[in-house]
């Protein structure tokens, strides 16, 4: 034989709900294994999670601000030069109109000083009165800078500038040929003067005529150059309104986005942390959000979560606290009352023998009721401390290799006898079962769950304990006729303390801690304890253990087929 020391491991529960307020169809049912790591491992996922995304915040809500009033600089740079570009277009436009008309208005005067030629010679010819000279002279002095003038304005017209040319040299000519000699001329010969004026009159309508001409030509390009100034002009109006308008846009965009980007997200925030400062942890941030407004509604929900947690698991605590001091209590009294039933037969007995003479058979029944009693005690006794090794977590086992149908059997007639009112059954596997197991440890595991189904059971019922091997697992069944399990009561019959309202209501002796025990020696013996059972129509408690050798194909499906495994 070996001693095994085998670490007890906690207990899982048969269905344990766990709820999140804030999303109804968020539950999990927990299959037994502790629920700690998960939930510290969502709490590490969640954290890497948020410092994987501080990487992106660099170029997050900040980077599209500076992108975005970037943007705006860049806009607004572009329409001030277009403005600019405008403005130094229309500047010019309207430099080039005004140019045309002092073109037109120097050749005007150009032209008058032409016509102030021909009135002063006129007169003089017909009233040969030297006062009428006073023009011609006058105009002389101013013709020169004049045309001059009109040559330089000209001179960007390549076409003007040589009809300009061409009139300068007409009167050039009309000048020089109608100066000083003519008047000489008139004065020797004063019956000459007016046909010699009416022969120069053709020059003069000649260099009129040029004059029309170049006018005419300079009006259409001075209208040109004014509708091309107002163009300028417009298309510089409509440039500066659409800037306004694209600048107004896009800040009313910015301040939309920054308005549906920060602002509200941040005032949902706050009013949700102010929920959570209330007590209302079931509140949740939609996330979406840029950048670190983004990081800020997911930190919140982890923040909520983590508190959510803590608070379901402080409520679990405070639960489990209540039950637990509920149970111990019950316990307290349970105990007190199996041992106050026991020690009051010990004592009463032990009075009537030391106080009466009595014979040697009611001797030897009063002792048979000590010893059972004492028996009783022992065994509740060994239950408690049983109890207090699996509270440390520590079960020794004493392991040999032994046939459990041969355990069994004697299990069995063990309980036969201490029952007149039941019928124990045994229905042994054809083959042996060599299991490697702590004998005393099984039987006290077989032993309860029979003694539970005698105790559970109607007078005159029937429990009836079967054996098989398969899957490489010894399998034992102990089925009764009694009361069953009802359906809530069933996630917890593996519970420390818990004991059904029905063995309250019919004083069924025990203390809550068999099955306890039970399920933690079949665990150390790497094996599974469970059970099926309805509401009324009896229960079925089974074991399973890991076989030390197989039996013949043929007979594990036999074994299978016949218990439904």
């Amino acid at each position: 034989m070996r001693r095994v020391c085998s670490k007890n491991h906690s207990i899982p529960t048969t269905s344990t709900l766990r709820w999140r307020r804030f999303s109804p169809n968020d539950v999990t049912e927990d299959a037994g294994a502790p629920s700690a790591p998960s939930e510290t491992g969502a709490d590490a996922a969640k954290t890497n999670e948020i410092g994987n995304q501080r990487s992106s915040v660099r170029s997050g809500l900040l980077g599209r601000i500076t992108l975005a009033f970037g943007a705006l600089a860049v806009g607004l740079s572009v329409v001030f030069v277009l403005l600019i570009v405008a403005v130094v277009g229309l500047r010019h436009r309207s430099l080039e109109a005004r140019h045309s008309q002092q073109v037109i208005a120097t050749a005007n005067g150009v032209e008058t000083l032409v016509i102030d030629f021909e009135s002063s010679l006129r007169g003089y010819a017909v009233t040969q009165n030297s006062s009428y000279l006073r023009p011609w002279e006058s105009a002389a002095k101013r013709y020169k800078p004049e045309i001059a003038a009109l040559l330089r304005l000209t001179a960007d017209t390549p076409a003007q500038h040589v009809r300009v040319r061409a009139i300068k040299t007409s009167v050039d000519d009309y000048i020089g040929l109608l100066g000083a000699p003519l008047v000489d001329f008139l004065k020797r010969n004063p019956d000459k003067a007016p046909l010699l004026v009416l022969a120069r009159a053709g020059q003069v309508q000649t260099i009129r005529h040029k004059f029309a001409q170049l006018l005419a030509t300079e009006s259409r390009l001075a209208d040109h150059r004014d509708d091309r100034a107002r163009r300028t002009a417009y298309r510089a109006v409509v440039f500066g309104f659409v800037g306004l308008g694209a600048v107004l846009l896009f800040l009313l965009a910015a301040g939309g986005y920054l308005q549906r980007a920060v602002a509200l997200p941040v005032r949902a925030a706050a009013l949700a942390a102010r929920r959570v400062a209330g007590g209302d942890l079931a509140v949740r941030l939609e996330t979406g959000g840029p950048g670190e407004v983004g990081l800020l509604e997911r930190a919140f929900n982890a923040m909520a979560d983590s508190l959510q947690r803590s608070r379901d698991d402080l409520e679990e605590r405070n639960r489990r606290l209540v039950e637990s001091e509920r149970l111990k209590t019950e316990l307290v009294s349970n105990v007190s009352h199996e041992l106050r039933t026991p020690l009051a037969s010990i004592l009463g007995f032990s009075d009537l023998m030391l106080k009466r003479d009595v014979d040697a058979a009611d001797r030897r029944r009063y002792l048979e009721v000590i010893r059972s009693e004492s028996a009783r005690l022992a065994t509740l006794l060994n239950d408690l401390l049983d109890l207090q090794r699996h509270e440390r977590g520590v079960l020794e086992l004493d392991k040999e290799e032994l046939d459990l149908n041969d355990l069994l059997r004697v299990q069995v007639m063990l309980y036969s006898a201490q029952s007149e009112v039941h019928e124990v059954v045994f229905r042994p596997s054809p083959d042996p079962l060599m299991v490697e197991a702590d004998r005393d440890r099984l039987a006290q595991v077989v032993g309860n769950l029979i003694s539970n189904a005698i105790k559970y059971s109607p007078n005159g019922g029937t429990v009836t304990v079967s054996s098989a091997l398969g899957r490489g697992n010894a399998w034992v069944w102990v089925h009764d006729e009694g009361l069953g399990i009802p359906r809530d009561h069933q996630s917890q019959i593996f519970t420390k303390f818990f004991r059904g309202d029905a063995a309250r209501k019919r004083g069924i002796a025990g203390t809550g801690l068999g099955l306890v025990l039970a399920r933690q020696i079949v665990e150390a013996h790497e094996g599974a304890i469970g059970f099926d059972s309805e509401d009324g129509k009896g229960s079925t408690f089974w074991i399973r253990i890991p076989a030390v050798a197989e039996i013949s194909p043929a007979t594990r499906d036999d074994a299978e087929a016949r218990h439904g495994m």
